[in-house]
Order: C-alpha cells, then sequence, then structure tokens
C-alpha cells in the first residue's frame, strides 16, 4: 500500500548565441534549476533533466521527459529564450507546464547595470513570447511562477501548491479504485459509468466480488485478529451505550469480528493493489456477506486513515473525493449532511463511516449499533468530529452530459456537542447563514456524499481540477 509520489521534470532553457559572447553566463545561469528545486518536498520525486538552448537538445531532453513518465514539467526561464526551444515540450509532452521566472535581483543596479547584469536577470522576458506560441500551437496554456529570488515564502507556497495538486492527479495515474458489491438501490446519484471515471480521472475501476473478500476472511490468523484489536483498543476509545436506544454494548465477540474483517480488508486491498475503494452489499436474513458488509468500518477507518480512502455505499465518485482531498493534505472523511442549527448556525455533517481518524479532534470513539439506519446488520460504528478550524468540502459529481464535475466549499468547524449515534459529526460553519449554504450547495446538484477535509485545500483543489480538465463549481 504505497502511495504514489507526484514526478516532475525540470529544464532549464537558455539562447546558445549568448554563450561565445560571455563567458560563464552559461555556467552561471545554470545554477537556477539546483535552485527552484530546492524548493521542493520529499512528498515529490524531482528530476533535473538538463539544459535546453537549441531546438536540437530540446527534441532530446524532450525524449529523456518521456522515459521518465512525468506528471509535470517546470521550465527554468534563465535568460531570454527564443520560443523555438520550448515549442517540443508543447507539442511532443502532455503534461502540465509551468514556466518559472525567478528574478535573482529585486531590482536592477541602473547606473551600473552591464549587459551580462541584464542578461541574467531577464527570466520574463520571454514568457509572453513562449505562452502566445503555446496558444498558436492549439496547447493548454502554461502556467506561472514569477518572483524575486527574496521572495522566498510567495515561492515556496506556490511550489507547495502545485506539490499539492500533483500529489492529488498522481494518485490516480496507473490507479485500480475497487468495486465491491454495488450500489445502495434507489440512489440515482450514486450510479457511476466506470468509462467515464476513467475518462476523468485515468484510474481503472476494478470490479470485485464479496466471495474474494469472504475467502480472506476465513483465512485470517487469530494471531492476526488479536494484534489488530490490539491495535483498536489503542487508537479507539470504546463506550457504553449512549442514550441512543440503538447503540449497544462492544463485546469481545464484536471486536475479534471487525478485527478479522479489518485484517481481511487489507488483504482485499494488497492482493487487488487497490489506491481507493467503494463497497457496498444489502445482504438478507443476516447470511455471511450482510455479516461482513455491516462490520467494515473499522478496517475501513484504518485503511482510509493510512490514505487508501474507502467510500460507503458504493460512492464511486466520492472516494475520488477522498482521494483527492487526502492527497491535498486534508485527510477527508466520508460525509453527508445532517440535521442543522439555526442558534448557533451550523450544520452536522457525517457519516457512519469511512473515515479518518488522523483528523479527528479527539481520539475516536466506537460504539456498537444494533442497527445501522438505512442499511441491514449490526455493528461496531466509529464516532468523532473532525479538528476545529479551517474545512474543506468537495463533492464529486456528474453533469447533464454525463461529464465528472467537482463542487467545492470551504468553512469552519466549530467546537461543540455532537449526537452519540455511533456516527461522526463536525458541527460545520461557513460565511453565510447556513440555510443560504445549503440551499447554494445543493443547487450545485452535487452527490449527496462528500468528503470532507481538514484545513483551507480549496486552491489546490481548484489547481486540480484544471489539470484535469474537470470543471469545478465553487460554493460563495
Amino acid at each position: 500500500m504505497q502511495i504514489r509520489k507526484a514526478r516532475v521534470g525540470v529544464v532549464s532553457l537558455g539562447h546558445a548565441v549568448y554563450w561565445p559572447q560571455f563567458d560563464g553566463l552559461k555556467e552561471e545561469l545554470s545554477k537556477k534549476s539546483g535552485e527552484f528545486i530546492s524548493y521542493f518536498s520529499e512528498k515529490t520525486e524531482v528530476f533535473n533533466v538538463g539544459f535546453v538552448d537549441t531546438v536540437d537538445s530540446a527534441f532530446a531532453i524532450v525524449q529523456e521527459c518521456k522515459k521518465l513518465d512525468l506528471d509535470a514539467l517546470f521550465l527554468i526561464m534563465s535568460t531570454y529564450v527564443t520560443s523555438a526551444v520550448a515549442a517540443p515540450f508543447a507539442v511532443y509532452l502532455d503534461v502540465p507546464q509551468i514556466l518559472v521566472g525567478i528574478q535573482p535581483l529585486d531590482k536592477l543596479d541602473y547606473e551600473h547595470t552591464t549587459t551580462y547584469m541584464q542578461l541574467c536577470n531577464d527570466d520574463i522576458c520571454a514568457m509572453p513570447e513562449v505562452a502566445g506560441v503555446y496558444e498558436r500551437l492549439g496547447k493548454d496554456m502554461p502556467h506561472f511562477i514569477v518572483a524575486a529570488s527574496s521572495e522566498t515564502p510567495k515561492i515556496k507556497a506556490q511550489v507547495t501548491l502545485w506539490e499539492k495538486a500533483l500529489s492529488a492527479k498522481a494518485a490516480f495515474k496507473y490507479a485500480k479504485i475497487g468495486y465491491l458489491g454495488h450500489t445502495y438501490e434507489g440512489m440515482y446519484d450514486m450510479n457511476t459509468d466506470p468509462t467515464m471515471y476513467t475518462k476523468a480521472f485515468g484510474a481503472h475501476v476494478k470490479m470485485l466480488e464479496m466471495c474474494e473478500l469472504a475467502q480472506y476472511v476465513e483465512d485470517v490468523k487469530i494471531g492476526e485478529v488479536n494484534d489488530r484489536i490490539d491495535l483498536i483498543e489503542e487508537m479507539f476509545d470504546i463506550r457504553e451505550p449512549s442514550g441512543d436506544p440503538l447503540t449497544d454494548y462492544v463485546k469481545r465477540e464484536d471486536l475479534e469480528w471487525s478485527a478479522r474483517l479489518s485484517c481481511a480488508l487489507d488483504t482485499l486491498v494488497e492482493k487487488n493493489d487497490l489506491t481507493a475503494l467503494a463497497y457496498y452489499y444489502k445482504g438478507e436474513g443476516g447470511n455471511l456477506y450482510e455479516r461482513i458488509a455491516s462490520n467494515l468500518i473499522i478496517g475501513n477507518t484504518l485503511l482510509t486513515s493510512k490514505g487508501i480512502p474507502l467510500a460507503g455505499e458504493a460512492d464511486l465518485k466520492t472516494a475520488a473525493s477522498m482521494l483527492i482531498t487526502n492527497r491535498v493534505g486534508g485527510g477527508a472523511s466520508f460525509a453527508e449532511i445532517h440535521p442543522f442549527d439555526v442558534h448557533d448556525d451550523i450544520v452536522l455533517i457525517g457519516h457512519d463511516g469511512p473515515h479518518n481518524i488522523t483528523i479527528s479532534d479527539n481520539k475516536p470513539i466506537i460504539r456498537k449499533l444494533k442497527k445501522f439506519h438505512g442499511k441491514s446488520g449490526s455493528g461496531i460504528s466509529v464516532e468523532f468530529n473532525i479538528k476545529a478550524g479551517p474545512i474543506t468540502l468537495l463533492s464529486t459529481s456528474s453533469d447533464r452530459n454525463g461529464n465528472m464535475k467537482l463542487v467545492l466549499a470551504k468553512g469552519e468547524s466549530m467546537k461543540g456537542a455532537i449526537p452519540q449515534t455511533g456516527n461522526t459529526n463536525t458541527r460545520c460553519m461557513f460565511d453565510m447563514p447556513v440555510t443560504d449554504f445549503l440551499a447554494k450547495w445543493c443547487a450545485a446538484g452535487p452527490t449527496h456524499h462528500l468528503a470532507l477535509g481538514s484545513g483551507d485545500n480549496s486552491e489546490a483543489i481548484k489547481l486540480f481540477a484544471k489539470i484535469s480538465h474537470i470543471n469545478l463549481e465553487e460554493i460563495k
């Protein structure tokens, strides 16, 4: 269950005509790529691909970039360059491309400036030319990072934003998203065309069968069960019944069954090399498949918390929302809108699973539920609210033409009481009356599920949508 890192290339662009005219200029300009690379974190694989100053060298470096299977390319505008050296990257590489113009000096010393000094600070001179040629070639317009080298926080913030967006995009590349069971009957918004899913995100939807999971359940050893119970007892606060008559005592056999299923779920993910999973199975009369499906909440919560998001009710689209939100740094729990509170101007947002306990405000609680409302079976469920502070809501839906779209909002998680019903519930406030927000959210046509993430990751998600060519509507 290794998380795929984004792979980015850094290529410096120069102008070969200058080198015979100015000794040492090429060597000085070549340092700019290394300085820029230092802004990336260990979350990204960065390749310093080379220095391009002629069309021939551009063709050669393009071929190197293809071998590296990059997710994005940063082109360092080291000085003035002709657009001919940039055009091959636009023509032959179908990845987001970013023109980087980081000027060494805040300003020229005008009285003492030499031509050599100006060429060292001509980082943005060719940007309009290069951008215009991308447009003429019918290619995606490049993106831009423009700053003076002294503006370290600004450069770092822009690189970090790119790292987040590219991490989300890279998560879908060569990914297999599991689909186990079937969609909850009657939830039309959950129905998803796997081919359109691949069109939007690039990932393969892998159809899985309950019998495979049932075999893994049978194969789990008692030692694995006991170890998993130890982990559960360490990570969760096991509670007695609350005032809700649906809650019950968590018994040893409940923990054993949830632990066994958690181990089996891990095996399912590993054997199928899954990046995420959407699942639901109704079952009848307490049969084995029903007992399995209704007791996966502990297992899916542990996996989601490790960066392998699981979405309930076989909601493939919300699995995508959770994966995006996770990779941009928001954690992401599976959620839907619950009752609102006009006195405190908040709405409760949560679900009975799956969850990401890394963004919990306190140690998460587990309760036994005698039944899950609207679903068959009984079992252990997880209860918590996410950390107080900024939050991001992301829903993946589809438009009337069958194309995927994203619906985004940001708000605030507020401290306060939540229902003790064995569900997550977060008190969410927005920069408008809560009832106005809810009307606007619904008018955007989202799915009824969403990924609820910690922190304001809206800019990274918007950048992800842009480079993925997915329409996004932000609620404001």
